[in-house]
């Protein structure tokens, strides 16, 4: 496949940034979208050119790094997926392709494609942990019965992997299904019952200081995100908080 890449160029944050035009040639459908860009960046520094910067890690799905604004989408066109897992079978001979990093204030763009994340540490930080007796008396994790369910809805939040796709997307830069993964990956065990009020307190609060916009409940996160969290982690989110607040 020959095609036309149209790729935001933006030196640090404080450049304002275009998309600039390249050409990409001979591009087997077989390849990732990564390894396309791997192509390009390729051909640049072989003709004395700067390579365009972008995330990326395991390749495998799993770290979320590889995080690009594909043709107006998060991660691209195909659904359940991150961008190292699109394939160039997903697009046409002489497509225009428009690559973009994920756009939010709360996701400053570093270099190109490439922007900083380190607010959702900073989320995590503030709360998504459990508190564990080390000293020798550590309780067994068997020796704690947790329903079916329960497990399978906290593995199912805990899938989140933290690439941002479900912010990127939201009109209002909102991180709430991301946060409410969290929380509910701790709420919904006894574990995490210790801590249940200051986290989901904390979490919140923190996701308000790194000025991530509020909720827009169209659903449009659940739908670009890459492993398909659920809205109703956001539902548990508010009222574990609306609990929390009560009680002071």
């Amino acid at each position: 496949m020959n095609l036309t890449l149209k790729i935001w160029r933006q030196k640090d944050a404080n450049d304002k940034g275009k998309l600039v035009d390249y050409k990409v040639t001979e591009i087997s459908e077989h390849m990732s979208f990564l390894e396309m860009m791997d192509v390009l960046n390729e051909q640049l520094i072989n003709s004395g050119e700067e390579p365009v910067a972008f995330d990326h890690d395991c390749r495998e799905g799993i770290c979320g790094m590889c995080s690009m604004y594909i043709n107006g989408e998060a991660h691209g066109p195909d659904k359940g997926i991150t961008t190292c897992q699109l394939h160039m079978r997903s697009f046409k001979d002489g497509d225009t392709i428009y690559i973009e990093p994920f756009r939010a204030a709360a996701f400053p763009v570093i270099k190109d494609l490439v922007v900083d994340r380190t607010s959702f540490d900073r989320i995590q930080q503030a709360g998504g942990y459990v508190s564990v007796n080390t000293s020798g008396n550590t309780q067994d994790a068997n020796a704690t019965p947790i329903s079916k369910h329960a497990a399978d809805e906290a593995m199912d939040a805990a899938t989140c992997i933290g690439c941002g796709a479900c912010v990127a997307t939201c009109k209002n830069s909102s991180a709430m299904l991301f946060v409410g993964a969290k929380v509910s990956q701790y709420a919904l065990l006894p574990q995490g019952q210790v801590e249940a009020a200051d986290r989901v307190k904390n979490m919140v609060a923190q996701m308000d200081l790194e000025g991530f916009g509020n909720c827009t409940n169209t659903g449009a996160c659940e739908i670009e995100c890459p492993k398909g969290i659920s809205l109703s982690n956001i539902a548990r989110m508010n009222r574990e908080y609306l609990s929390a607040t009560l009680k002071g």
